[in-house]
């Protein structure tokens, strides 16, 4: 899970270089100064949030740990975070959308089982840092009701390209309101990557967000690279692909979850 500091002696060693290099295939690296962040990096501002995005509290925990979406689906179930914030079989967690401030005008919904690609699974294969979460039906004023019926929820799309805006609204720990950061995206090593300032523990698992059509999509969740970033003004994603939607159907098709391991070491 991603961490408050700003740097770390791992991190030190790898960014070394402060320029962006394009490849001829649109793919940039660009890796930030250990002195501070690149120049012009916003900051995340407090965001009125999202009926779909909201913050996941772990067992028996008046504290959100991280941050999910709900994502559409045939019963209107499920939930997508990064892989590294969830461990064993969830039972116990709960995920409240729009919370804010203690309210959670969403409600707030049971998580009943965790589904992980088997690459995260096996050895902790940070491109696979994705989980998808399956939540209860719950009655409200006497009818049963879904998640995405009450919420609603956004599709879920392929990895940005170099230099498409996403926007990223998080849980950071202990914070009261969701932020929200507007920014173009680039590559990491393989990695989606933004730069913005604010994002700490808590942000892992908030949605990329873009309009296709009148819908929004999930493009990638913070995590993949060091569970995150090492620092809070870049922020890494898995690369969505055919393996994200495979796993999604899995989560949709089958009644089994996962047992899930307990993620390790972010490298910083």
């Amino acid at each position: 899970m991603r961490p408050f500091k700003k740097f770390s002696p791992a991190r030190l060693a790898l960014v070394s270089l402060t320029t962006i290099v394009v490849t001829a295939f649109g793919t940039a690296a660009a890796y930030a100064d250990a002195a501070g962040a690149p120049p012009g990096t916003p900051t995340a501002t407090q965001s009125a949030g999202s009926p779909f995005v909201g913050a996941l509290f772990p067992p028996g925990s008046p504290d959100h740990a991280c941050t999910g979406t709900v994502i559409s689906s045939p019963a209107g179930d499920l939930v997508m975070t990064a892989a590294h914030c969830v461990s064993g079989t969830v039972a116990g967690w709960t995920f409240a959308p729009d919370w804010s401030q203690g309210s959670t005008p969403e409600g707030v919904w049971t998580v009943t089982a965790a589904y992980a690609l088997r690459g995260w699974r096996d050895h902790g294969n940070t491109q696979q840092d994705v989980a998808i979460l399956k939540v209860a039906p719950q009655k409200i004023n006497g009818t049963w009701r879904t998640l995405q019926s009450v919420a609603g929820a956004a599709t879920v799309g392929w990895a940005p390209r170099t230099g498409q805006q996403i926007d990223d609204i998080a849980y950071n720990d202990g914070a009261q309101t969701a932020v929200s950061c507007t920014v173009p995206t680039y590559w990491t090593a393989g990695y989606p990557s933004f730069n913005c300032h604010g994002y700490v523990n808590g942000s892992s698992g908030s949605p990329w967000l873009v309009w296709h059509g009148n819908k929004e999509s999930v493009v990638g969740v913070i995590g993949g690279l060091h569970q995150g970033g090492c620092y809070e003004y870049t922020s890494y994603s898995s690369r969505f692909s055919w393996d994200v939607q495979r796993l999604i159907q899995r989560a949709i098709w089958s009644r089994k979850g996962d047992v899930l391991p307990v993620a390790g070491s972010d490298g910083c």
